[in-house]
């Protein structure tokens, strides 16, 4: 059987330790761990890796300790990244169901995936559509989502328009061109880019695209390596990915070959979990996890998909969600979300898609469906991201001035109530290794 995107996401569904091919799990004992096994461990990690100690400290103009005064710190923002992509947004055709898709994506997520797929962004050459990106991106800085994008380079037919050049010269100028141009014009608006999109398996024969007969003569490493630099050039302090469907051997060796000729060409290690045919056991997750995190760069889960309904055979052949379907899509997501929150390398996972409708290959992969009306998997999701995974903390100051919590990292909000009932607030990041210490005068 060739090896295709579809049938290495088939086959590898298929199987349980041989899922990641030459993927090390940490240890022979940990493979063999149940998945309520490695979830029992989890609070304790989620604990220890999203949290951290701080310190509310009151203080007169004096510099004195104020005693016994209410404090209370609620959470605005994580700093980890809960995404989906937004393709849907302004694509849907029914304002009512434009409304609920926009107000449920911003009541759950921080994190949106933007499309740069080149065939259909610059249909026409030399006429990008930036002014849909610019909607997007005002409407997402509006709710503090955070924008993400994606692909820039990817040598799959909706990554190489039909009226790319034969020359390869020509070609590489307008490939390098139009990363420069797009990282450059979004800069301070999208700071984080999938440059390269799964340059790992490059296809031959009667699938090879235009973009694909160049990478294959650049070869992999050079083909992903040329298109970073030129990344960085444009934004040196952008947050840079490749990003790939294969989460074994070959994809390793690839960056590590990347990372020889520059270390600092990409930032972040973009993995896809598309889950069509079979849940990954957790300790699949845990070990493709601790194997990528060796590299030295944080985890990000780019495109995860779990369904709510059955294939009913091959391709793009679903049937519609179902009850059952659905309680298993919000079990199996919870685990796999707590799992991979629980991990210390991974700072992001994004959900593909947000909604039945419009959904890769037309299957039920949606947190909500087609009618934007959300399934259980949203209300599990919400209730830990916003919920459980969510500081918000009363109490008030001790004899030394201070309320000393632990909290997760993030964007809170500090609000104290002083002694004559006037309200002071200040906003304030809990981040990981700080000190954690804020000091508030009070009049």
């Amino acid at each position: 059987m060739r090896l295709t995107r579809r049938n290495f996401l088939k086959t590898t569904a298929a199987a349980t330790l041989s899922l990641a091919p030459g993927i090390r799990v940490a240890n022979a004992a940990g493979a063999q761990r149940s998945d309520e096994e490695i979830l029992s461990q989890c609070p304790a990690r989620i604990e220890q890796h999203r949290k951290s100690a701080g310190q509310i400290r009151l203080r007169d103009p004096q510099g004195r300790p104020v005693v016994g005064v209410p404090i209370r710190l609620e959470q605005l923002r994580h700093d980890f990244r809960f995404g989906g992509n937004a393709f849907m947004w302004d694509h849907i055709g029914v304002p009512d169901l434009e409304a609920q898709y926009r107000r449920q994506f911003a009541a759950v997520f921080n994190f949106a995936t933007l499309g740069f797929y080149w065939a259909a962004y610059e249909a026409k050459r030399g006429q990008p559509n930036y002014e849909y990106t610019d909607r997007v991106v005002a409407w997402c800085r509006e709710q503090g989502i955070t924008c993400k994008g994606h692909p820039l380079v990817w040598d799959h037919p909706a990554g190489s328009p039909g009226w790319l050049p034969e020359t390869d010269a020509e070609l590489e100028a307008l490939s390098t061109a139009r990363v420069r141009e797009i990282i450059a014009r979004y800069q301070g608006h999208i700071d984080v880019w999938d440059v390269v999109n799964e340059a790992t398996h490059i296809p031959e024969g009667a699938n090879q695209t235009r973009m694909a007969r160049w990478a294959k003569r650049l070869g992999p490493v050079e083909y992903a390596a040329k298109h970073l630099r030129v990344a960085r050039a444009a934004h040196p302090t952008a947050t840079l990915l490749v990003n790939d469907y294969r989460n074994d051997a070959p994809y390793l060796k690839l960056l590590r070959d990347v990372q020889a000729a520059s270390k600092s060409l990409f930032d972040v290690v973009g993995l896809q979990t598309h889950m069509h045919d079979r849940v990954w056991p957790l300790s699949i997750v845990w070990g493709v996890s601790d194997a990528y995190a060796e590299l030295g760069r944080p985890l990000h889960f780019t495109e995860t998909t779990i369904l709510s309904g059955p294939r009913l055979g091959p391709g793009e052949h679903w049937g519609g969600t179902t009850a059952e379907g659905e309680a298993h899509q919000a079990e199996q997501t919870a685990n796999f979300y707590t799992a991979l929150f629980a991990h210390p390398a991974v700072e992001a996972i994004t959900w593909w898609d947000f909604s039945d409708r419009g959904a890769w290959q037309r299957a039920p992969a949606g947190w909500l469906r087609h009618d934007m009306s959300p399934k259980p998997v949203y209300e599990r999701l919400k209730a830990l991201i916003r919920d459980q995974w969510w500081s918000k903390l009363e109490g008030r100051s001790d004899a030394a001035g201070v309320m000393s919590v632990r909290v997760f990292h993030g964007t809170h909000r500090i609000t104290i109530t002083t002694p004559d009932d006037r309200t002071i607030t200040k906003e304030v990041q809990w981040r990981p290794g700080d000190k954690n210490q804020f000091d508030i005068e009070l009049p």
